[in-house]
């Protein structure tokens, strides 16, 4: 069912289209699709891991723009490939699991995940401008990941930051 889910929402965020001026032509806008082979890999934590946090050194940034796939509700840029995937096992003894990216260049980053009941989570300036999403009594599966910024810009180096514990 969570399968289900996850096809419907990816089919609906890549669905955007746009019309080119005038010509009749319709051109596909690429959005992120968690149907896609990662950038940066993937691992699989089970809850209570240690060590806590686990750290993946990996880059921010693209050129899709969130604006134009989610009709201006969320900014920045990323690429249309989950950058890290995440299978999670067990249940948090904290009662929480947190994604957070940490710019290691002069970089205002945006964090999109989409878990593993389909649904889609943003944020932009967590902490500075830095970003991070938190689930509360996150639920095992499969969490991708886009490690974004806010103006476009690709390469940025940055580390993807997933803790149990207070971020």
């Amino acid at each position: 069912m969570a399968r289900l889910v996850k096809s419907i929402a990816a089919a609906l965020v890549a669905a955007v289209i746009f019309v080119a001026g005038g010509t009749g032509q319709v051109q596909a806008q690429a959005c992120p699709s968690w149907n896609n082979p990662t950038v940066f890999g993937s691992t699989s934590l089970n809850a209570g891991f240690l060590p806590d946090p686990y750290v993946r050194n990996l880059t921010a940034g693209g050129r899709v723009s969130l604006a134009a796939c989610t009709n201006g509700q969320w900014s920045g840029y990323v690429v249309t490939r989950p950058d890290f995937r995440l299978f999670y096992n067990g249940s948090s003894p904290t009662g929480r699991l947190t994604f957070a990216l940490e710019a290691r260049s002069n970089v205002d980053t945006v964090l999109l995940v989409n878990a593993p009941d389909g649904s889609w989570h943003f944020n932009d300036d967590y902490r500075g401008y830095n970003s991070a999403v938190v689930f509360f009594n996150p639920m095992p599966g499969q969490y991708d990941v886009w490690t974004g910024s806010y103006n476009r810009s690709s390469n940025n180096p940055a580390q993807l930051i997933i803790t149990e514990y207070n971020y």
